[in-house]
């Protein structure tokens, strides 16, 4: 009986170039939101019936988090995985969006962002990589959860610029992290070695029950960039509506990864 493949380790993320990716990101939304004309922030988004303003007030709301963890006493231990903490997500949502619809409401979006990048830095400033945090869905060390802050603001970056028609600019190591986690949580979630998924230049998991290849050129493979893979995985695109646009390469009877996507919603 041939011996059990094994488990991959959890992927390593570096501390201080996630802690510059967050700032830089940032920053991005930063510039672009101070730009924004009333009028661009009541427009729709594609977050149900959200406008940019309650968009903006979510990733103020996402990024405040760190501080607000930092504020509170530090648990004794992490209990809480990368991998597991999208799935926290979808449970919470009402209570995301009462909160956001509430912090729009109250703030102005500029100075809300502005204010909340604020305490981000002089939060984290001081504290250790692996200083513990009180956050869902269990106790994380912050150079962790730093790691789920790029993920939301590269994709609330990219719901802000499909909402007002803007560019702006991904940090390429927070885009890479964004990438690299929803692969890894694809990968988890559909354990396997018969379909190889490429997201040039970031990441490449094997996925999904089935014959595991072991040399030469993979017989189901996936391809994709970052943007798109980024899109599948949060829901924010279909798998059909990506093949039909030519965004993704599918070849092999495996490669269908429309029962496994979204990742995270």
């Amino acid at each position: 009986m041939p011996p059990a493949a094994r488990k991959p380790r959890p992927r390593q993320y570096d501390p201080k170039k996630t802690r510059a990716a967050v700032a830089a990101q940032l920053d991005h939304v930063r510039d672009a939101v101070r730009e924004l004309t009333p009028e661009q922030f009541a427009l729709p988004t594609r977050l149900g019936d959200w406008t940019v303003q309650e968009l903006v007030a979510h990733l103020a709301m996402a990024v405040g988090a760190v501080a607000r963890s930092l504020a509170q006493p530090a648990p004794p231990q992490p209990e809480a995985t990368l991998l597991e903490w999208p799935s926290a997500s979808a449970p919470l949502a009402s209570s995301v969006d009462e909160r956001s619809r509430a912090l729009a409401t109250a703030h102005e979006p500029v100075d809300l962002l502005e204010r909340t990048a604020a305490e981000y830095t002089e939060a984290v400033g001081p504290e250790p990589d692996d200083r513990v945090m009180a956050v869902i869905p269990g106790a994380m060390r912050l150079s962790d959860f730093l790691v789920t802050r790029c993920l939301e603001l590269i994709v609330h970056t990219d719901d802000l610029a499909a909402a007002t028609g803007r560019e702006i600019p991904y940090d390429r190591q927070a885009l890479a992290t964004t990438t690299r986690l929803l692969a890894d949580v694809l990968a988890a979630r559909a354990p396997g070695g018969s379909v190889e998924v490429r997201v040039p230049p970031f990441a490449v998991v094997q996925c999904v029950e089935g014959p595991r290849h072991t040399r030469g050129t993979p017989p189901n493979v996936v391809e994709t960039d970052p943007l798109t893979w980024i899109r599948l995985a949060t829901g924010r695109t279909t798998w059909a509506a990506a093949l039909d646009a030519a965004h993704v390469s599918a070849s092999g009877e495996r490669a269908d990864l429309a029962g496994y996507l979204p990742v995270m919603s």
